[in-house]
């Protein structure tokens, strides 16, 4: 049986290749039936977690499938095995254009990955979305959402 850290990079590397083509099925499938996905860090029109295989699937599917951003690389910054052999720490940058712009954007990023029996069990997705809302163009309008519920 392969150690859970191999295990872990694995994932990993099937993880930025879903991400790489916007393919949600092929993230889902990395999940444990029951796995979670949560954005620790606010992000405007994303919930604050994706429980379970099905609702990441539906969850990453609505997400891209709405947005014009299309990444070309992920760019590792670290990989971190953490004490914990479950636990992988990714400091990463997803760089791409926007569709609607040929606009160039870099957003960095940090996943907290817990791997059980070859699959994720666990992902904290800590990403910039005032970041994110800017290099779509989008800040002002999220900005101004963000504004209107105070």
């Amino acid at each position: 049986m392969p150690d859970t850290a191999a295990v872990t990079l694995d994932l990993l590397a099937r993880y930025r290749r879903a991400m790489l083509v916007l393919d949600a099925d092929a993230l889902a499938d990395l999940y444990a039936e029951d796995g979670v996905h949560e954005f620790p860090f606010l992000f405007p029109g994303v919930p604050e977690r994706y429980r379970g295989r099905e609702e990441i699937r539906a969850g990453y599917r609505a997400i891209w499938g709405a947005s014009a951003a299309r990444p070309r690389e992920i760019r590792e910054v670290g990989v971190h095995p953490g004490a914990d052999p479950e636990v992988l720490t990714v400091e990463q940058q997803v760089i791409g254009t926007l569709a609607t712009t040929g606009e160039p954007f870099t957003v960095p990023g940090l996943l907290v990955m817990r791997a059980r029996g070859g699959l994720l069990v666990h992902v904290r997705d800590y990403m910039d979305g005032l970041g994110v809302a800017h290099a779509m163009g989008r800040l002002g309008a999220v900005a101004a959402q963000l504004g209107a519920g105070e």
